[in-house]
Formats: C-alpha cells, structure tokens, sequence
C-alpha cells in the first residue's frame, strides 16, 4: 500500500537544500531592477567595443576564411555531412522510442523541466493526488483535467485479491508506479499535521511511506498498541493482511467503530484553529473510505442490496464526493441486480456535461439503450428497412461511448486478453479500458445482443472506427527526421560529386561571411565584398576548369 517510498514527504538533504537556497537567491538578485539595469549597460558596452573593433579586423577575418575554405578537400565535406547524418539518425531514433514509450518528446520534456525553470519560466508540473473531503468547492471539480491519473473507483483488496494472483503466479500484479501513487494518495488521505501529537499517528504516518509491506503491518500493530482504536491502523490490516474479504471486512467495521468515534471528536473541536479544521477533513476521509470498502466487501461477498443501501446513505450524507466516484460502485451493483431503472436515474444525474465523464458512465448509458433493441436487432434487416429512432440512438450512444474510450470494445468482445485491473487509471486510455470490462463484461453478456451490436457498431456499420484519441508526433521528431535526412542526402551528393559540392560548400559559407559584413556596412566592407567576388569568381573558374 505504501510500496512507494520517496514520495516528497522525505526532508531533502542538507547540502542540496542550501545550494537550492543560493540558486534562489540568486535568481531573485538577477530579477532586481537595479540587476537588469547593470545587465543592461554591459550589453551596450559590449557591442559598443564589437561595432569599434569588427570593422578594423574584417579584411583580415575574411582572409582567413578563404585560406580555410580552400585548404578543404571533398573527404573533409563527405565526412562531415556522414557524421551530422548519424548523430541526427541516433537523435531521431531515440526520440521516437521514448515517443512510443512515454507518449511525450524527451527534449520537449528536457526543456520544460529543466531549462525553463532556469531561465525563469514556470515549471508547469502536474498537480499532487488531492485528498477530497467533504467540505470541497463544487467549482473545482468541473475544472479538474481528464489526462491524470485516476484512483480507481472499484480497485480490488491487496491482500485478499491481488495477492492471491501472486501466490499463484509468482508475478506482481501492480506495477512500482501504480504502488508509488497509491502510497502518495494514502499519505494524503490518511495523515495530517496534528498526527505528531498523538503517537500511534505517528508510526501510521511512517507505515504509510514504507516499501515493504510485512513492515507496514508490523508497524499498524504497533500503532494499535499505543491507541486501540486507531482507524488508519485497521484499514491497512483490512487492505493488506486479511487474506479473504471476510477477514477484510471485520477490520473494517473495527476501523469503522474507531473512525466515528473519532469523527465525533473532530467535529466538535474542528473551528478551534486550522489544524483541526485539518484533522477534520482527515477524519472525514478515513470514514468515507472505510465506508465504501464496507459496502464493496458486501458487494463481493453477494449482499448487494445491502452494498445498495451503504452506497446510498453514503452518498447523501457526504454529497460533495463525486470527485471520488462512488457512483461508479453504485452502477455496477444495480447492474449486478438488473435493476436498470435505478441504473438510468443514476445516469441522469451523473451523465452531466459538467461532470468529468468516464468509461464506465457513456458504456452503461450506451448498454441501457442497447438493451431496448439488442434482442430483435440484425444488420440484414436494418440495412434493408433502415434504423428505427431506438436502433439510432442505440447507435450513437455506442458510438459515443467509443469516442471516449476506443479501447473498451477490444475487451468487451473478448479480443484481448483481460489482467487485474490497476489501482490506477488514466481516463480514456488502456487502463481504464481494462479496469471497466473486468467488472462490467459480465453485465453485457447478460442483455442477448448488445455485444453483437456494439461489435457492428464499432467495426463501423454504420459509423467509421474512432482513432480518438490520435497522438501527435513532437516537433523534434520532424525536425530530426528532416535533418537526418537532409544530411544523408548531402553525403550521398558529396560523395557521387565531391567536387561540385565543394564549390557549392565554400560558396554557401561564402554568403553567410558576407551576410555578416552586411551588417557592418563601413568603406573595408566594400573591400571585403571585391575579394569575396574575386574569390567566387575564382572557384567557378576551377569548377568549369575541372567539369571540361
């Protein structure tokens, strides 16, 4: 649970912190008026010396240039042009295979992490997981990005689940970043400023960050030794030594008897000062997740309608929640009971354009309407007679559905191979396209013809197979594409005509010599300009001499 280790709460070093504290006071010195106005008069010196002593040296710059340019043979320009070829082709290969395994640009990311803080930008990093508590702006759940990782809402029991995969296996179910973010979220749920006054909050607060799961349950014991009822201490016992759902969910109602409890407590002290408004929003999320794993524990162990009913009441007593997508539970429930009324007065409620979407709601919202005419549905006949308006709308709502998360029909219909699903996921993308047909494949299956339709639909019967979403290729990988081919391109020139390309190169670094004295226009200029004639007219001369 807290696999993660590392994850920001560490003090940094001694030696890094102070040289972190002089880069900023230095930056902060370069960002004074009076620093900028120093700057700025060095500047104006500098090119005052370069405007007084770049004209006096240009004869003999650009005699020095000519005697290079000549002494240069073919071999020099071949090898040259090889070389820029290969480093661009090194560049461009690199780039693409972190593209393919990233999904973003390694210079890009370089740029943006690195350089641009240190010229002053602002790192534009993505936000912490956020503890939500009851107490949140509904303002800023509509603002919350969709391209970050979600918890998932119907994430399965360590201990009594994903465990038991490695036991058969041998291999891990959860990958160190999953785990590394399930450990960020813990510390942020379950861990406050007040914890260091009470000292079983403080051994909880270090089990949280610990790699090794045997010492996080060692240490949740001991946190029980010195507070009975701490919650936190049960929750990780239910989370990860029960080895059965049944084991799980007697330490979570002990977790839930200590968590009301102290719930109570915060509630009547919580307007005392800010740390105990803290302790509150806590508090409220230790009760609020203890809560919905009790009633998806009554889920797995068959008592739906009382899973129902937790969810329910959960529901309304802490409105404000959404962000934590209980609903998401509460569809899969009622779809296990078939109870698809209560699934669609759910959907209206949830299905909101203001209201971040997700898989599991746009494919529910497409299973109801493909209920109302799977069973009688037939490409044949349709093609024939047209679609009716339920058959249309069945349609679109499938279609939508697709556009959302193209990857779903894949493990809808059973053309690839479904894992564990991840306690992870990132809207629209793989994971939550396995995390949403592992638990709902099975309600699909049980309307006769809604995977028959969501297969004609998706194979573009009627619609042509979404590609969304369609990534991009980076700038830089263009930009070494084209410059590794371009460099290839100039060796095979060089090499077929070594010497026409030689005349070609010195007369291109010829113009770019005069392209320099044309901003410095004094009487050596026109000197310059009568010898780089002279030169050119030269190098034509012994490239006619040579061709003829």
């Amino acid at each position: 649970m807290a696999d993660g280790c590392g994850t920001g709460r560490e003090a940094p070093c001694p030696g890094a912190a102070a040289a972190l504290r002089r880069w900023e006071q230095l930056r902060r010195r370069a960002a004074a008026p009076w620093a900028r106005g120093l700057l700025a008069v060095a500047a104006g010196l500098g090119l005052f010396y370069a405007a007084l002593r770049v004209p006096l040296r240009l004869r003999d710059g650009l005699a020095a240039v000519t005697v290079f340019l000549s002494t240069l043979t073919p071999k020099f320009y071949f090898a040259l042009t090889v070389t820029s070829s290969f480093i661009s082709g090194l560049i461009f290969v690199f780039e693409w295979w972190h593209f393919r395994k990233y999904g973003t640009s390694f210079i890009e990311q370089v740029s943006v992490s690195h350089l641009r803080p240190l010229i002053g930008g602002v790192e534009n990093s993505p936000p912490a997981p956020a503890a939500f508590s009851a107490g949140e702006n509904e303002a800023n759940r509509q603002n919350m990005p969709e391209c970050k990782m979600w918890r998932n809402p119907l994430n399965l029991f360590r201990g009594a689940e994903y465990s038991r995969y490695m036991w058969v296996t041998g291999k891990e179910p959860l990958t160190y970043y999953d785990m590394n973010l399930s450990a960020q979220d813990h510390q942020n749920f379950f861990t406050c400023d007040t914890d260091a006054l009470r000292p079983s909050d403080t051994v909880m607060q270090k089990a949280w960050r610990e790699r090794n799961p045997q010492a996080r349950i060692k240490a949740a014991y001991q946190a029980l030794e010195l507070n009975n009822d701490c919650a936190t201490a049960y929750v990780l016992l239910a989370e990860e030594e029960a080895t059965t759902i049944v084991d799980a969910e007697r330490y979570f109602k002990q977790a839930l008897k200590a968590g009301e409890l102290i719930y109570r407590r915060s509630q009547n002290c919580h307007s005392q000062s800010p740390q105990h408004e803290a302790q509150l929003r806590r508090d409220t999320n230790v009760l609020v997740y203890v809560k919905r794993r009790l009633a998806m524990c009554a889920r797995k162990l068959g008592r739906i309608r009382e899973s129902v009913k937790m969810m329910r009441d959960l529901m309304k007593e802490f409105p404000l929640l959404s962000m934590l997508n209980i609903h998401e539970n509460l569809l899969e429930a009622l779809l296990e009971l078939q109870a698809y009324a209560d699934v669609q007065a759910v959907l209206a409620k949830y299905d909101d354009i203001s209201l971040p979407k997700s898989a599991a709601i746009c494919y529910t919202a497409a299973l109801l309407k493909a209920r109302a005419v799977s069973e009688r549905f037939s490409p044949e006949t349709a093609f024939k007679r047209g679609l009716s308006t339920a058959e249309i709308n069945a349609v679109e709502a499938i279609h939508r559905a697709v556009e959302f998360n193209p990857h779903v029909p894949k493990y809808l219909l059973e053309m690839k191979s479904l894992v564990l699903p991840p306690e992870h996921i990132l809207k629209r993308g793989d994971s939550e396209a396995v995390a949403y047909a592992f638990f709902h494949l099975q309600h699909w299956k049980r309307i006769e013809g809604a995977l028959h339709l969501l297969h004609c639909t998706w194979e573009g019967t009627f619609h042509e197979v979404s590609v969304y979403p369609q990534k991009e290729l980076p700038f830089f990988i263009h930009f070494t594409a084209g410059l590794c081919s371009c460099s290839a391109m100039l060796a095979l020139l060089t090499h077929q005509f070594p010497e026409l390309m030689v005349v070609f190169a010195k007369a291109v670094s010829m113009v770019s010599a005069l392209s320099v004295l044309t901003m410095f226009p004094t009487p050596l200029s026109f000197t310059a300009f009568h010898t780089a004639d002279v030169c050119c007219a030269s190098l034509l001369h012994k490239a006619q001499d040579r061709r003829f």
